[in-house]
C-alpha cells in the first residue's frame, strides 16, 4: 500500500520516500514508493507530473492500493527519493475541480439535476447535468458561485463510518466500496470525491462560465476557473482592444459597430450581385450563340453564375451551351444544358477525356474537369 500524502495536504508540493520497485516498462519505468504526493489519475481529474530526483514524471496511475510513477530513469530499490510535484498544473486542477462542486451543488440544489459528467480537460472543465438550463438561469448560477468564491468558505474533508453515512445526504455516481471521502462545502455541496481540492473557497480566484450546449437531453457547461479564467479574460480584453481599434470606436461599442459593418455587408452584397445580374446579362447579349455548341470559360464566375449565364444563352437562342468557370492550372466546374437535346452524352465525353466527374439530367448537366480550355473546345466542337 502507498501512503497517500495528498490526501494528508492537499498542497504538499514536495516530499521525500523510498523505492520499493521499479520495473521497466514500454515508454520508461514503473515506480512504486512507500509514500507519495502524487495524485494519480482519477474521479475525473488528470494526474499529477513533476519531478523525482532528476527523473521526469510524467503520469501516475493507481491499481488496488498501489501507486505507479511513469518516470524516464530507473531508480534503484530502497533509494530514498526527493519527489517535487507540477504544482502549477496541481493547483489549477484543483481549482477547477472545486469550482465544478460548487456549480453541481448549485445546480442540484435548485433543479434537483444530477451531473452525470465531468471532465476535466488541459483547456476546459465540463460538466453533463440530466436537465435542460436556460441562458439566464445560468447567469445566476455563476453569480452565486462566485458568491461562494468571495464568502471564502471551508473545503471540508470527511471520512464518515458506515453509520454516519446513513443519515449523510450526498452526491456520487457511483456505487463506493469500502471507506467513503467526502467533499463538504458547507451549504453548497457535499459528495463523494478521490481528488485532492483548494482548502478555502477562496482559492478558486473565479469561476467563469464560458459556454453551454444540449447534450443527451441535458446540458453540458463549459467552466473556467482560476488562472484559466483569467487567461482567457486576458485572451477576450486583447481581442475586444484590437477589435475596437480596427472599428475606430470605444471597446464598449464594438458589439453595434460590428452590427453596423454586418448592414453594411450585406447591402454592397446586395449591390454587387445586381451589378453581377446586369454583367451576366451584358455577356450574354454579347456572346455569339449561332453555333452548334455556345461555350463560354470564364474564371470570374462564381457560385451559381455559370448556371445563370447558361440560362441566359438558351434563352437567346442557344441550340446546346457549356460555361465553365476556373483556369487550366485549377481545372474547371461546368453547366451544360440545352431545350431541344439529352447534353448527358456530351457530359459523358467530357468526363472520359478529361477525367471529370458529373452528370444529371437531359436538359443539364453539371460537374468538374482538369484540361485546357483549348483541348477542351477542340472536344466540343468535334
Amino acid at each position: 500500500m502507498t501512503e497517500k500524502l495528498y490526501y494528508e495536504d492537499s498542497h504538499m508540493k514536495e516530499f521525500d520516500a523510498v523505492v520499493l520497485s521499479c520495473q521497466q516498462a514500454e515508454e520508461g519505468y514503473r515506480v512504486v514508493l512507500d509514500r507519495t504526493a502524487f495524485f494519480p489519475e482519477g474521479g475525473g481529474q488528470y494526474a499529477d507530473t513533476g519531478m523525482l530526483g532528476d527523473a521526469h514524471v510524467s503520469d501516475v496511475q493507481e491499481k488496488g492500493d498501489v501507486i505507479y510513477h511513469m518516470t524516464d530513469r530507473p531508480f534503484a530499490e530502497g533509494e530514498t527519493v526527493h519527489g517535487r510535484i507540477d504544482w502549477d498544473r496541481r493547483f489549477e486542477s484543483m481549482q477547477q475541480h472545486t469550482g465544478e462542486h460548487i456549480i453541481s451543488g448549485l445546480v442540484h440544489a435548485q433543479f434537483g439535476y444530477n451531473n452525470v459528467g465531468f471532465h476535466l480537460g488541459a483547456d476546459y472543465c465540463t460538466m453533463d447535468f440530466d436537465g435542460p438550463i436556460t441562458k439566464e438561469a445560468l447567469k445566476d448560477i455563476e453569480l452565486a458561485a462566485n458568491g461562494i468564491v468571495y464568502r471564502n468558505l471551508d473545503v471540508e474533508i470527511l471520512y464518515p463510518s458506515k453509520e454516519e453515512l446513513k443519515d449523510m445526504e450526498y452526491r456520487s455516481k457511483i456505487e463506493i466500496e469500502g471507506q467513503v471521502r467526502i467533499v463538504n462545502i458547507p451549504g453548497v455541496d457535499t459528495c463523494a470525491c478521490c481528488a485532492p481540492h483548494v482548502k478555502m473557497t477562496g482559492e478558486i480566484g473565479n469561476i467563469k462560465l464560458v459556454n453551454m450546449m444540449n447534450y443527451k437531453g441535458g446540458e453540458r457547461i463549459y467552466m473556467l476557473c482560476g488562472y484559466r479564467a483569467l487567461a482567457d479574460h486576458r485572451e477576450k480584453e486583447e481581442n475586444a482592444k484590437a477589435i475596437s481599434s480596427l472599428l475606430c470606436v470605444k471597446e464598449g461599442e464594438i458589439a453595434e459597430a460590428a452590427e453596423h459593418l454586418k448592414a453594411e455587408q450585406l447591402s454592397l452584397k446586395g449591390k454587387i450581385a445586381e451589378l453581377g445580374g446586369k454583367l451576366l446579362a451584358y455577356r450574354a447579349q454579347e456572346t455569339d450563340v449561332s453555333g452548334q455548341v455556345t461555350a463560354v470559360f470564364d474564371s470570374g464566375l462564381s457560385g451559381n453564375e455559370p448556371r445563370e449565364l447558361m440560362n441566359l444563352l438558351l434563352k437567346r437562342g442557344a441550340h446546346m451551351c457549356a460555361v465553365f468557370a476556373g483556369t487550366d492550372e485549377g481545372g474547371y466546374r461546368y453547366v451544360i444544358g440545352s431545350h431541344d437535346e439529352d447534353v448527358r452524352p456530351l457530359c459523358k465525353k467530357l468526363n472520359e477525356g478529361f477525367g471529370g466527374r458529373g452528370g444529371g439530367k437531359p436538359e443539364m448537366v453539371q460537374g468538374s474537369l482538369k484540361g485546357s480550355e483549348e483541348e477542351i473546345r477542340r472536344l466540343l466542337y468535334a
